[in-house]
């Protein structure tokens, strides 16, 4: 199984969520990448970079992201089934970005958003879970997600335990 993180707008591919997160992934064992969309402004171009990593993927795969990249990850998974989601503060139903109903090819979502987020409002991850009862997680924190990073970290273990033993159930 591999994990692919995408980045938001402001940050880059090895952000400080990206390196602690890919700390948990490698003490799974698990294979891990970042996607550099430092030179692409258009979430719908980082959305093909994205698919074109998901047509060539020889093995499951889980998508994390950030921001932006929740959404890129959130629109790449509606094209190309994926073992899991995993989303900090996703742009999802941002006015101006084109797809704004998703319709995800995985089983397991988790999405993490602070209270204070004044970049992308809370309530639009609200929404996505109560269409889809994805498992959300309300943090005490902003969109950077920064005070509460450790906390994040044991999230994302979790997840991804949910995720290796939900694939252990398919096989």
């Amino acid at each position: 199984m591999q994990v692919v993180f995408s980045h938001g707008k402001e940050s880059g591919p090895w952000g400080r969520k990206i390196q602690q997160l890919s700390q948990v992934v490698a003490q799974q064992g698990l294979d891990f990448s970042s996607v550099d969309y430092t030179d692409l402004e258009c979430p719908e171009q980082r959305v093909v970079r994205l698919q074109a990593i998901l047509a060539e993927a020889t093995q499951p795969t889980v998508l994390v992201g950030s921001s932006m990249g929740g959404y890129v990850s959130m629109v790449a998974a509606g094209e190309y089934p994926v073992a899991g989601l995993f989303l900090l503060a996703p742009a999802l139903f941002m006015e101006g970005y084109a797809q704004q109903l998703y319709q995800p090819q995985t089983p397991i979502i988790e999405l993490v958003h602070g209270w204070q987020d004044d970049i992308v409002a809370v309530e639009h991850s609200l929404r996505f879970a109560q269409n889809f009862e994805s498992r959300l997680h309300l943090l005490h924190d902003d969109h950077r997600l920064r005070k509460t990073l450790l906390y994040i970290e044991n999230l994302f273990s979790s997840f991804l335990d949910n995720v290796k033993q939900h694939a252990l159930t398919i096989d």
